[in-house]
């Protein structure tokens, strides 16, 4: 099978700066000459396996941290991004949008900022002309996009909490094999808190209401075990963990304090989850089982959600689990959660790709759908996708309906149970899905709601396709 070839040249920039290193004191470390770290520090030329043997040993480089994951993301975001309309100069080339975001990925998340920033202008002053000077709003992005692409940067997994959170699993374990009979004695010992539950229509808009004055915790009784539980371990990470949150949230860089709240949300969340399905334990169980949702659901009393969300955080340096996609979608097609490990990126802007399976969920509630799927950049993809509902318990009360999409590269089909028996060998067998259709460039796609935004269109009125017309 071929291997792609290895650009690290920021990843050995930045070890040799942390190490205060000139080239020539690196390169003899490492080896090799001068002139070839030079090529290898300026993305001429691939990292090669002494040279990653020689990083492991001299200095204690992570050689499965060395990936080009984060350059593949900002790859498929400025690609999206320069295909805005509002780029009307001669379009660069894939090639150097490539050598941007490997060589200096910094100017490539400014150019990203940058867009946003851009775009959120463009759309308030059209939507509310001569108000926004009256309004003084800002031309920012939202806090809720600031902090996305926090965690989306990061590979949604954060070491201090996920080892914090991994420290109290095993404290927890030795109070009860029930979780929340573990956790509610573990914030009473500790802390002197009390949980109560609430059963009233009114109290059951809220999953979790705190009162600090009296030290307790209010969570609904209707609400699953699992939610409950994620809810009093959220609370414990508030409660112990607000100083890591604030400095993390702090070092960020937002441009509001709105961020950083809505930051420090997430990032109690992260501890929740982590909490409840603890790395070693959970990384070990979920590849014994081949990555069964409903049997790891059942194992460690969570939801289908929240172990297709860990399944997707599993990034620890040295300790790296299965690189899977993860996203929520909405039935109008909106993408309330999103990451990647694999080189599918989701869409920053609209709706995503509408041959993706994630769409056909709705269509059969609660049965698990599977899909060999190509990307345009030729990958191929099996993409699970399982609807979800959240009812609150009460009849005539809204319930939450999302489909949840998970997936990884076909590469790593055989470590997933739900490769089995599929032909995953048969070129036919993949169904060709994009991104969205403003930036994909399939000529042929039948269900094209857009023509792509850097591409011209041909229009012939005597003719007429599945599609009003045909890209040039």
């Amino acid at each position: 099978m071929r291997t792609s070839k290895l650009f690290i040249g920021q990843n050995l920039r930045e070890i040799r700066d942390q190490h205060k290193l000139t080239q020539a004191r690196f390169a003899e470390q490492l080896g090799i000459s001068t002139s070839y770290l030079n090529q290898m520090e300026n993305n001429q030329r691939h990292v090669t396996a002494s040279v990653l043997l020689a990083l492991a040993e001299a200095f204690a480089v992570d050689i499965a941290s060395l990936s080009e994951n984060d350059s593949d993301r900002l790859l498929a975001d400025v690609s999206e991004i320069i295909a805005d309309p509002m780029f009307v100069t001669k379009q660069p080339t894939p090639r150097d949008l490539k050598f941007l975001c490997q060589n200096t990925p910094t100017v490539a998340r400014a150019f990203i900022a940058m867009h946003q920033a851009m775009r959120r202008a463009g759309e308030q002053l059209v939507e509310l002309d001569h108000s926004l000077e009256q309004s003084g709003a800002l031309n920012e992005p939202t806090p809720y996009d600031e902090v996305r692409d926090f965690f989306h940067y990061n590979d949604n997994y954060v070491h201090e909490l996920d080892l914090a959170a991994e420290a109290l699993a095993g404290k927890l374990n030795k109070l009860s094999s029930d979780s929340i009979i573990a956790l509610t004695q573990y914030l009473d010992k500790q802390h002197k808190h009390s949980i109560k539950l609430e059963d009233d229509k009114q109290s059951l808009q809220l999953l979790r209401r705190y009162d600090a004055n009296s030290k307790t915790l209010y969570l609904h009784s209707l609400s699953p075990a699992s939610t409950r539980a994620f809810q009093i371990a959220h609370q414990i990470a508030l409660i112990e963990h607000d100083d890591i949150m604030q400095t993390l949230a702090e070092n960020a860089g937002f441009q509001t304090e709105d961020a950083i709240a809505v930051c420090k949300i997430g990032l109690a969340n992260y501890f929740a989850g982590a909490t409840l399905l603890p790395y070693t334990q959970f990384h070990d169980v979920a590849k014994a089982e081949r990555h069964d949702l409903d049997l790891l659901a059942h194992r460690f009393g969570a939801s289908v959600e929240q172990i297709a969300h860990r399944l997707s955080t599993l990034q620890r340096p040295g300790k790296k689990g299965l690189p899977f996609f993860f996203a929520r979608v909405d039935q109008a097609g909106n993408i309330t959660k999103r990451h990647s490990a694999t080189k599918l990126q989701f869409a920053r802007f609209g709706s995503a790709c509408p041959l993706w399976n994630a769409h056909a969920a709705f269509e059969y509630p609660g049965r698990l759908l599977r899909q060999l799927a190509e990307t345009p950049d030729g990958v191929r993809y099996l993409c699970l996708a399982r609807s979800v509902e959240k009812p609150t318990g009460y009849y005539g009360q809204p319930v939450q309906k999302y489909a949840l999409a998970l997936g990884c590269e076909i590469i790593h089909a055989r470590e997933v149970v739900y490769a089995d028996s599929l032909d995953t060998d048969k070129t036919g067998t993949y169904e060709p899905i994009g991104i969205s259709c403003r930036i994909c460039d399939r000529a042929n796609c039948h269900q094209r709601a857009m023509p792509p935004l850097k591409r011209k269109i041909k229009v012939d009125q005597h003719n007429r396709g599945l599609i009003p017309y045909r890209l040039a």
